[in-house]
């Protein structure tokens, strides 16, 4: 005979009238309320409510209870489910915990959004109980559940951690979050990846110099260093990408990047031309050379330095074109005039100059005379078209503020203009005798430090040009630039040079290729 409302209110009363010490002996009237579950709506609602209620007072029914909760967590009903999940953390007590959470974990696969924010509150709640029991059931499923439980279980980690207090998140809780991470990095996507290196990134025991050691760690693992480079293969190239990517935050001057620069020198810029780019979109060489330019400061002693800054000069002089050739009566030729590729120079020369410092003798001793000569021609000729270019920069940006210069033609001129800035301070510090490398720059995709936007307020604003001195010196440059080494093209300043998206983390594209052949796991209910 199927459990009434009538019988449900009746048994909770006399549970409820009944004393603590003399619960136990009501067993008959608890049984009632659990199978309330297989009545009507009504019957269940209340069962949902009654159920955690006197949970803990009949422990030889606690799988029984659980199973009961757990099959109207299930229900066709939604407002059901709400109700049921809403109560499931009255059952994380003791060695039950773990089971709750990972029940709370599998039902993170709801579509509805109401349902899906109801778990995510009282995974949240039974936190606050008991925090590595949690984990334990969360990780559980992250490493043998669904793949839609395990997505949905790691963002969810990787979101809601932070936001928990200290007194939840403990040292023993983070490096049990830490020790089980390791072993689900042991397979898994790009994406995965880069959310489970955010959850660790966050953790306050790793903001050490030591745990910012252990991240790079992990992340050398997953980059594959020890592995020559397959540039055909854009899943091999978007590893390379994710894993620097992630790395980039942590390097410092006690954290060194001395592994990825010295495999970007070796494996990748001999290969850059061949690169695949993993989106269609990105300019993969491009992009390269901005993470190898980022790393080049953090970069430390380095075992084959000389090699590899042979390797960066290489490849410099591949983007630095000698001037073109001239006629008998002084003109140039009517070859067409070479492109200078601001962008990938900047980058480039960023690090040639930063490895520099460590063998600073290499351009006077390393490089062969004629090599060494051949150089400062190129140099000489890209320095002469920065100044025209940097000029025409000014002009177009000449009085210029505010909401003017926030126009997208504006904002590439601003950035190309930074770009040939950089490099013409690292130019002039390469024309010295012997070569410098005392000069500092910002990269230009990168936000300026406040102290250095301080420091160049005023040459800054000297910059952009104002007055009629500046009208009077453009118009002296125009006569005496009649004759130009090189004229960039006008009204249009370099799709290149404007094309600064620099996303890290996360794949381009949406793409789900990974860094792990993880299959299905279609393993239906297994709390």
């Amino acid at each position: 005979m199927a459990v009434t409302i009538e019988d449900l209110y009746r048994n909770y009363g006399i549970l409820a009238d009944a004393k603590p010490e003399n619960l136990s002996q009501h067993k008959d009237a608890y049984q009632v309320i659990l199978d309330g579950v297989k009545g009507g709506p009504k019957e269940k609602r209340l069962a949902a409510q009654f159920i955690p209620k006197f949970f803990c007072s009949f422990p030889e029914l606690a799988y029984a209870a659980i199973n009961a909760q757990l099959d109207l967590c299930e229900d066709e009903d939604v407002s059901i489910r709400r109700q049921a999940i809403k109560e499931l953390p009255r059952f994380a007590t003791g060695d039950n915990t773990v089971r709750v959470a990972d029940i709370l974990t599998q039902l993170l696969q709801t579509d509805d959004t109401a349902e899906f924010n109801q778990v995510n509150a009282a995974l949240i709640s039974i936190f606050k109980i008991d925090a590595k029991a949690t984990l334990g059931g969360l990780f559980s499923q992250i490493l043998q559940g669904e793949d839609i439980v395990r997505e949905r279980a790691i963002k969810f980690l990787s979101t809601k951690l932070k936001t928990l207090p200290e007194d939840v998140m403990t040292k023993e809780v983070e490096d049990f979050v830490f020790s089980e991470t390791k072993k689900v990095l042991e397979d898994v996507t790009g994406e995965e990846f880069v959310l489970l290196m955010r959850l660790v990134s966050g953790l306050r025991v790793l903001q050490t110099v030591s745990g910012r050691q252990q991240l790079v760690e992990l992340v050398v693992e997953q980059a594959f260093l020890e592995q020559a480079l397959n540039p055909a293969d854009p899943d091999t190239v978007d590893r390379l990408l994710q894993c620097t990517r992630q790395a980039l935050p942590l390097f410092s001057k006690n954290v060194h990047s001395t592994r990825f620069v010295t495999y970007f020198c070796e494996h990748v810029l001999p290969n850059l031309s061949s690169l695949t780019s993993p989106v269609a979109e990105l300019d993969i060489q491009l992009e390269v050379l901005k993470l190898l330019a980022e790393m080049t400061p953090y970069c430390g002693d380095m075992e084959k330095l000389e090699s590899n800054l042979h390797m960066l000069f290489t490849k410099l002089l591949e983007y630095m074109p000698l001037p073109p050739e001239e006629v008998e009566n002084g003109e140039n030729s009517a070859s067409e005039e070479p492109k200078l590729q601001f962008s990938y120079v900047e980058c480039l020369l960023f690090g040639f100059h930063q490895l520099g410092k460590k063998l600073p003798d290499f351009l006077l001793d390393k490089v062969d005379a004629e090599r060494l000569k051949d150089f400062k021609i190129r140099l000489q000729y890209f320095a002469r078209g920065l100044q025209v270019y940097i000029r025409q920069l000014r002009v177009a940006l000449q009085g210029k503020t505010g909401d003017a210069l926030k126009t997208d033609e504006n904002k590439i001129k601003v950035v190309a203009l930074k770009i040939t800035n950089n490099i013409n301070v690292l130019i002039k510090d390469l024309f010295h005798n012997p070569p410098s490398y005392k000069s500092t720059v910002t990269l230009s995709w990168k936000p300026v430090q406040k102290a250095e936007a301080v420091a160049t307020k005023r040459p800054s604003a000297e910059e952009m040009g104002s007055g009629a001195s500046t009208q009077k010196q453009i118009s002296t440059l125009q006569r005496r630039d009649a004759r130009q080494i090189y004229n960039p093209p006008s009204g249009k300043y370099s799709a290149s040079i404007g094309n600064f998206s620099y996303e890290r983390g996360g794949f381009r594209g949406g793409r789900g290729r990974g860094f792990g052949a993880r299959g299905n796991r279609s393993r239906g209910r297994i709390y």
